[in-house]
């Protein structure tokens, strides 16, 4: 607890910021046909409050239960790097039907550091015998199931005489142990949609198309412009959660006056998925 006042808020911080209160978290519609082509007007379609120590990725399922409720899932989803992981990629295809646009999170190997050597996406799997395969024809001499952070992982390990000997031994490892070991490897449906998302997002159409997002900035400065959402007025996460629905519905309500009297927002792009930090009143 960080206030007498008010026991729902939490001390939090992001890079430079810190704040004492809660985040709230802005869905909205968007598309990219140009601006004379467009039937509809980018509407708030959901907003959810969360305490401010609450990770963005354990937000996101909730989000999406609001939104299937309501009958307003979308078929894609733009997220900043902060929502999407492994799990949540899988599980918003197979439970929504939800596709995440968003940057995952890179193979985290030395050698994808060093961006020299074998990265672990160049390692091919064979799931039905549990083996994997390095560039140069080597397979592993054993995987392990096990659990790292609450979540089933693989450690996949090879010999010392198969790594010993290849003319490339620099670029599968620098261990003094003398073997390459993969010890972040996901369950199957999890790396395989890993690798395909980091594969997609090096692609050039992939970065363009993400781009829309970009217009995340316009919402949430027209939130803080016209309902000040950076402040908290009220004590509790209900009341406080209930103050930005309201806040949604007026930026809505000025998102169509515009559109039906053909008058222009003070905004240029748009985006699915914001993310504010919330200051609790003085």
């Amino acid at each position: 607890m960080a206030s007498p006042y008010d026991l729902d808020t939490r001390w939090s911080a992001k890079r430079d910021t810190f704040w004492n209160g809660f985040k709230l978290h802005v869905s909205e519609s968007c598309t990219d046909a140009p601006e004379k082509e467009r039937t509809a007007p980018n509407l708030i379609t959901n907003v959810a409050t969360t305490a401010s120590t609450v990770p963005d990725t354990k937000a996101l399922d909730g989000i999406h239960q609001q939104m299937q409720r309501r009958g307003l899932l979308p078929g894609e989803h733009y997220l900043d790097s902060g929502y999407p992981s492994a799990d949540l990629i899988v599980k918003s295809r197979q439970s929504y039907g939800i596709a995440l646009i968003t940057p995952v999170l890179l193979d985290q190997s030395r050698q994808a550091r060093a961006n020299a050597g074998f990265q672990a996406d160049a390692f091919t799997i064979d799931w039905k015998y549990q083996q994997v395969t390095c560039p140069q024809g080597q397979t592993s001499s054993s995987w392990s199931p096990c659990t790292q952070h609450g979540y089933p992982m693989i450690v996949v390990a090879f010999t010392k005489p198969a790594c010993g000997p290849c003319p490339v031994r620099e670029l599968r490892t620098t261990s003094r142990r003398g073997f390459r070991q993969l010890t972040t490897l996901n369950p199957c449906p999890l790396t395989e949609a890993l690798r395909t998302a980091r594969a997609e997002q090096a692609d050039r159409h992939w970065q363009d198309a993400y781009a829309l997002r970009s217009g995340v900035e316009g919402t949430i400065r027209q939130a803080l412009a016209v309902t000040d959402s950076r402040r908290a007025r009220y004590r509790g996460l209900a009341k406080t959660h209930l103050e930005h629905v309201h806040s949604a519905v007026a930026l809505n309500l000025i998102r169509l006056n515009a559109w039906w009297n053909g008058k222009p927002l003070d905004r240029r792009h748009t985006s699915h998925l914001a993310r504010l930090e919330l200051s609790l009143a003085a």
